[in-house]
């Protein structure tokens, strides 16, 4: 005769013993390790824009003259960004803990704001690289350096701060780094500047900054600079000392930038999986 047998298996029982995976404690675990990290990658972004907003190079005064300082403006953006990640993240761990969908959905939103604006700060750091070429600098250079400014001229307080801070930043860049113009010494003498226009060729062809000097600040030989006898006058321009510490500073926030956001998107896809598996 035909006897039933019991099932093979429970489904009950099944299912008590493998939960939905929203609600494991194992995929919690990931979602709160995943804002931990998160947190972190904010605090690491907080501290590379403020060393980048701080100037430590003093070149500041260079990139505001020309009138697109985009690349301070993505910092400061990634500096709310950095700070607005390790707070949200905080606050989601908590939301991930408790499992409320209201919490939750609060999260989500706050996570997907920031986002946004993370996107733009690592997308104007990345793109305003490319605003930073030689001519720029040496344009700028020939019209504001040594400017006298007239004051019976109207001009705003940016024009004064500007002709002011690009003198003193070349003065300092040309006689610490041993370099002179953009591209080298000929700048001077191959375009008209306001520099060329106070000094003739017998007085001075370039900037005293161009010329060698000893350990007390002392010109070496200043008849051998002022015709251009090597050592005696620094023949190496000056652009790689400009451009390189913007280009550097400008990859960081970009790249660590968009680095954070692939992570920040899994995290987000997660938390909204979860979010759409939890009971009211």
């Amino acid at each position: 005769m035909w006897t039933s047998h019991p099932p093979l298996y429970n489904y009950q029982e099944c299912t008590d013993m493998f939960p939905d995976v929203s609600q494991s404690r194992c995929f919690r675990t990931f979602l709160i390790l995943g804002n931990v990290v998160t947190s972190f990658c904010g605090i690491a972004l907080m501290a590379m824009c403020i060393f980048f907003i701080l100037d430590q190079d003093g070149l500041y005064i260079l990139v505001f003259a020309t009138g697109n300082d985009s690349i301070w403006r993505g910092a400061w953006i990634g500096l709310f960004t950095g700070f607005a990640l390790f707070c949200t993240s905080v606050f989601g761990i908590a939301a991930i803990v408790m499992s409320k969908r209201n919490i939750l959905l609060a999260y989500i939103l706050l996570m997907v704001i920031i986002y946004a604006f993370e996107a733009a700060s690592a997308i104007t750091s990345a793109t305003h690289k490319d605003w930073l070429v030689p001519n720029l600098f040496l344009k700028q250079m020939l019209q504001h350096y040594n400017n006298p400014m007239s004051d019976s001229l109207f001009h705003t307080q940016g024009q004064g701060y500007a002709n002011t801070g690009i003198t003193a930043t070349w003065d300092r860049i040309m006689n610490d780094s041993r370099c002179c113009g953009v591209y080298g010494p000929e700048d001077w003498v191959k375009y008209e500047s306001y520099f060329r226009q106070q000094h003739t060729d017998a007085d001075y062809p370039w900037p005293r900054q161009c010329c060698q000097r000893d350990a007390m600040g002392a010109i070496f030989h200043v008849e051998a600079c002022k015709i251009g006898v090597s050592p005696f006058l620094h023949t190496q321009g000056c652009y790689d000392y400009i451009a390189g510490p913007l280009m550097r500073h400008s990859f960081g926030v970009s790249w660590f930038g968009f680095a954070i956001l692939c992570w920040m998107f899994f995290v987000i896809l997660g938390v909204l999986f979860h979010y759409t598996q939890v009971n009211f």
